[in-house]
Formats: C-alpha cells, structure tokens, sequence
C-alpha cells in the first residue's frame, strides 16, 4: 500500500508505504537507518541508510512504525518546491 498526499498546513508532501509482513522489532527499528545493518544473510545494509540520507539532504524526514506481527509503515515527508518561484 502507497499514499501520497500534499500538507497544505506544512507545505509538504507526505508519502506512506506499508506492507502486512512480520514487522519490526523495536531493536531493529532503533538501528533501522544504521550503514552495514541489516538483518538478511546476503544484505549489505545500505539501502535505507542511504534512503535516509537522500530524505535528510533534501530537508525531509522518514520515519518507521511497526508492531511485529503487523507489518511496518514508513513515512516520509518532503517539502513541496514552488517550481515557478525557484525559476524566476
């Protein structure tokens, strides 16, 4: 499941990504967006530590929500560009 959807309160646009797996243990959770964490036996452990990065450079925030046995959200949040202002 993917929403995204605009916060005209905050002027950004706020995607959320879930899925019904096994979800998350908190533990995971806290070392999540770590480099070289992972828990897959052929992981490298970078994908989310550079989506992270990639969220934080352009001014936006993920974060994760996940109770084991129920699948796990991530939501991001990125600031809308006035496109045409940025132009002129």
């Amino acid at each position: 499941y993917i929403s995204v959807r605009e916060n005209s309160e905050t002027n950004k646009a706020m995607i959320e990504i879930k899925d019904t797996g096994v979800g998350i243990s908190q533990e995971n959770i806290d070392r999540l967006f770590e480099p070289y964490f992972t828990t897959k036996p052929d992981g490298l452990g970078l994908g989310l530590a550079i989506t992270h990065r990639i969220i934080e450079a352009h001014s936006g925030e993920i974060k994760v929500y996940s109770e084991e046995g129920q699948g796990a959200t991530f939501s991001i949040s990125l600031p809308l560009v006035d496109i045409l202002h940025e132009v002129i």
